[in-house]
């Protein structure tokens, strides 16, 4: 399981290094092995190993191919889907066209998001929680099913 929010910096050559605390867990459950795709909603990259990456290609797999937009969203998250494997540092290399739609420069922030990492670049992060923090705080929850018993 991963959680909370780390900020790492991309390097010159476009490898983020995954903080030593997760790489026990991507290394025994997936040999090291991760993909990395574009959020289809968000300036952000998602990061899945990979054996949670074959639960995502399942999900993939029952979609039509006839249908324009369920197509369109096969293309995309596959498109960009790019293996990653940790190198003996714990580093991952994120392609060009990944960087460039998160808009990733030196300043990073990895969010664990349970069975995957959210890759956002710091700036967005920061303008994304805060956004994120004032529609919680200025909705209420009990009209939503899914919330309605949440507490913590």
């Amino acid at each position: 399981m991963f959680r909370g929010a780390s900020a790492i910096n991309l390097d010159s050559k476009g490898r983020i290094a995954i903080p030593k605390r997760y790489r026990a867990e991507i290394v025994d459950k997936s040999q090291g092995l991760c993909i990395c795709t574009v959020d289809i909603r968000q300036p952000c990259l998602l990061l899945y190993p990979l054996h949670e990456w074959k639960v995502i290609e399942e999900k993939l797999l029952t979609l039509s191919n006839i249908d324009p937009i369920q197509r369109s969203l096969q293309r995309i998250i596959l498109g960009y889907a790019t293996e990653c494997e940790l190198d003996s540092a714990g580093r991952v290399l994120l392609t060009g066209p990944l960087r460039q739609h998160a808009k990733l420069e030196k300043n990073i922030m990895l969010i664990g998001q349970l069975n995957k990492f959210e890759i956002w670049s710091e700036a967005l992060w920061n303008t994304q929680i805060q956004e994120d923090i004032a529609l919680v705080a200025n909705t209420d929850l009990t009209n939503s099913d899914a919330l309605s018993n949440f507490s913590l």
